[in-house]
Parts: C-alpha cells; sequence; structure tokens
C-alpha cells in the first residue's frame, strides 16, 4: 500500500467517522510561522518531534506548542535508551511518509510497521480541539482526543501516553 496524502487522510478520517475540520492556510515550517499564519483556528496547537535514540528506536512525541522539550530529561519519560537526537529527513520520509513541517500525530497513518513510538503529552489532551497538519504543512486540522483515540485506533497504534516532567 502507498503512503498517504493529505486528501485520502481526510477520507480515511471520514470513512471511520472522525469528524475533523480542516483549515487550508499558507505553508508553515515552524511553530512562530504557524502562529502568525494559521489565522484564528480555535484549540491546542501541536509541537512534533522526530526523535531517535542511541539504539535506532524512533519516537514521535506530540505536546502543546507552548511546552518547553529538553531532550535529556524527555528520554527517561518516554522508555528512550541513552541519549535522545533528532531523526534524520531520510528517516522522517521513510517512517513517517512526510517532510520537516509536516509533522503530526496523524503521520502515524504511514507507518504501517509501526517502526516509531507514538508519545503523547497528557496535558494536550485537557485540551478541546486539538489542532494538527494533516500530512501537509498548508492545512490544520482540528480533533477531539476521541477523535484522536479512534484514529490510533483505526490505523492500529497504540500511543504511549505520558505526563512530561516539568521543565523537560
Amino acid at each position: 500500500m502507498s503512503l498517504q496524502k493529505s486528501d485520502e487522510l481526510l477520507d480515511f478520517l471520514r470513512q471511520h467517522g472522525i469528524q475533523a475540520k480542516t483549515f487550508d492556510h499558507a505553508p508553515v515550517h515552524t511553530v512562530a510561522e504557524s502562529r502568525a499564519l494559521r489565522g484564528d483556528i480555535p484549540g491546542a496547537h501541536t509541537k512534533n518531534l522526530f526523535l531517535r535514540d542511541s539504539k535506532r528506536r524512533f519516537f514521535l512525541v506530540v505536546t502543546d506548542e507552548n511546552t518547553p522539550i529538553h531532550l535529556k530529561a524527555l528520554g527517561p519519560a518516554i522508555g528512550a535508551r541513552g541519549g535522545l537526537s533528532f531523526g534524520s529527513q531520510e528517516a522522517l520520509l521513510e517512517h513517517l511518509g512526510i517532510t520537516p513541517g509536516a509533522v503530526s500525530l496523524l503521520a502515524a497513518i504511514n507507518d504501517r510497521q509501526k517502526q516509531v513510538t507514538v508519545v503523547i503529552d497528557r496535558a494536550l489532551l485537557e485540551h478541546a480541539p486539538i489542532n494538527c497538519h494533516p500530512l501537509t504543512n498548508e492545512r490544520t486540522t482540528s480533533l477531539t482526543r476521541e477523535d484522536i483515540a479512534a484514529f490510533f485506533s483505526a490505523t492500529g497504534h497504540e500511543p504511549q501516553y505520558v505526563n512530561l516532567p516539568a521543565g523537560t
């Protein structure tokens, strides 16, 4: 099966009864650009880190865009072995089928081999809605925490829900 594209992902969500609202906007590559260009989309906006540990295990860490992340403290909280570093663009494309700027929890749809551990910050789930990119940085999709759980169930992923340590 080929990698999913944005419109195919949105069709997948609809087919699984997931009520997503999607907004089109200019391409954004960073949280700062997103804040400036996304307009008034309500809810929490995600920050997504594609990481690998020293054993070459991959993690997709998803939290609120305002949450500070310190990789040294994050590793033990998510079960990483050794130090964490950012995954390469090649690994991102290989495992999640996306390019930098479009990293999102929804990219798990392309991780058919389940080689990436998806880590969700529990604090993020306190917000409604939760906004993320639908495999492109030219759109933002709003989901409820129930929608996110249904998405992971439909893709066969079991995310790791963690309380990120203060000052991670």
